[in-house]
């Protein structure tokens, strides 16, 4: 199995690639959520990463489904010890913003959702420039003091705001934000690497990627226009975004080091997020066990210098 990596200085140790519960009640009912969650732990992975807000864009849901998902495959399956469990507050219109009075009453219906007494990663889903920092981040750490969260994390942060929100917290002596989720692969570089990369370096930040797949993008099932049709849900979007010539040049790129290696469009594209020394674990997801098999192989796919400059070459 793969080696663990520190989520930031937490203490929190994960394995290199995150699950990404936004599926949950979406496009993965309850029966294959459990098969997921059981494969995932099963080949030695710990991180889970969901949201209060998931799955509210569903016709017929609320919010709160995918993390209801989850706790009732803890309560059936035993596993939560297994498990490294993150969620967010802050987008979910029932329960909106940073404000202390949100972040305390959100906690209680995520825990109890959840079915577990202690969340281990809270992060803050977006920021909320109407809440002063020290106010959402006194907040977070009287859930820490309560021993009802481990660890804090932002995600959707400016560089800007990231480093005022680390500057709070050494000042006024709060816990810091441990972990960044920004969006980040191999077609969109620019909003991670211009700022936020050197920024999480230097304060020693644990980084979980989403988008790592560029909504599937990098798998390489878009290749012309008509393969929109194979995801009703977000095809056009995802051609529309990709389907270009950059976007070309990164699928025969990655084409041709799979080719080398025996592998898959996906793994490889993982893999070198996975290679990134800022990155600690990409999140991805999946809707069938057989995919999520194929995406964890991923973690054990070692790129060469040479393979990893190609791919940068590719992308820029």
């Amino acid at each position: 199995m793969t080696a663990t990596r520190e989520l930031g200085r937490s203490g929190l140790q994960v394995h290199p690639i995150a699950f990404g519960g936004n599926v949950f009640g979406w496009s993965a009912d309850e029966k294959t959520t459990f098969a997921l969650l059981d494969a995932f732990v099963d080949a030695g992975f710990n991180l889970v990463d969901t949201a209060d807000a998931y799955s509210a864009w569903v016709p017929g849901n609320q919010g709160g489904e995918s993390e209801s998902l989850i706790g009732r495959w803890f309560a059936r399956s035993g596993k939560r010890d297994k498990v490294v469990l993150a969620t967010k507050v802050a987008k979910w219109s029932e329960q909106p913003g940073l404000s202390a009075d949100n972040i305390t009453a959100a906690v209680e219906g995520s825990l109890r959702r959840l079915q577990t007494d202690v969340i281990d990663l809270y992060q803050a889903h977006e920021d909320d420039e109407s809440t002063p920092l020290e106010t959402t981040l006194g907040a977070f750490a009287r859930l820490i003091e309560q021993g009802k969260v481990r660890a804090i994390g932002a995600s959707n942060y400016s560089a800007e705001r990231l480093a005022d929100a680390l500057k709070i917290s050494a000042d006024y002596r709060l816990p810091r934000y441990e972990t960044l989720q920004p969006e980040y692969n191999l077609y969109d570089r620019s909003g991670y690497e211009a700022g936020l990369e050197a920024l999480v370096q230097r304060e020693q930040l644990g980084v979980i990627s989403y988008y790592s797949l560029a909504s599937g993008f990098l798998s390489g099932k878009y290749r012309r226009s008509q393969d929109a049709a194979r995801s009703p849900a977000r095809g056009q979007a995802v051609v529309a975004k990709y389907l270009n010539p950059r976007g070309n040049r990164i699928l025969g790129a990655l084409d041709d080091i799979a080719g080398k290696h025996a592998a898959t469009a996906s793994q490889v594209a993982l893999a070198w997020l996975i290679a990134r020394a800022s990155i600690t674990a990409p999140i991805v997801s999946a809707t069938s066990v057989e995919q999520l098999r194929e995406i964890l192989a991923a973690a054990t796919l070692a790129l060469s210098a040479q393979d990893i400059a190609e791919l940068d070459e590719a992308s820029a």
